[in-house]
């Protein structure tokens, strides 16, 4: 977990600029398939998403996942083990954010102007979560998780050696 803001910023950086990529181009490829102009689509809605989804994160998603989680779900035995609250909270983060982004997704593509509103919602919500959810699980929150463990690792050796030179002067 980000012990400050700095972590905090690098953390979602990493985890919205991967999730929101890989997502982008699952999309893109979903509605137009594999064409020739699949990455210049992903790369157009790339900017915009990474965007929404940091807001989002920052603002909504990750408070309402985070307070979920330590009120109704995490318990002393979850205390622990901090791999069970990262997948705790990695889970209700993706359920908050496929919720937001999918509405975002069908919103930029004009498909809240055709009918079957909740029927398009609904597709678009649950192949997200098919794809979202082990992404985040398997191969994106690994990588935040190592490079923010990384940096918190570095910065207490740097603290250590501080304390040392202290202590010598």
């Amino acid at each position: 977990m980000p012990r400050n803001l700095k972590e905090e910023v690098v953390f979602t950086a990493i985890m919205a600029g991967l999730m929101v990529l890989v997502m982008t181009g699952y999309n893109v490829a979903m509605a137009q398939g594999l064409s020739s102009g699949l990455v210049m689509e992903i790369l157009k809605g790339y900017p915009l998403g990474l965007i929404v989804a940091i807001i989002l994160d920052l603002l909504i998603v990750g408070p309402i996942a985070k307070g979920l989680a330590f009120k109704y779900i995490i318990n002393d035995y979850m205390k622990r083990n901090t791999v069970l609250i990262g997948i705790t909270i990695s889970v209700l983060m993706v359920l908050g954010m496929v919720t937001l982004m999918s509405f975002f997704g069908i919103t930029v593509e004009g498909k809240l102007a055709q009918g079957h509103i909740l029927a398009t919602y609904g597709h678009t919500w649950i192949f997200n979560l098919i794809v979202a959810l082990p992404l985040q699980l398997i191969i994106v929150g690994p990588i935040a998780r190592g490079v923010l463990g990384k940096m918190q690792s570095a910065a207490a050796r740097k603290a250590e050696a501080e304390e040392i030179v202290e202590e010598e002067v």
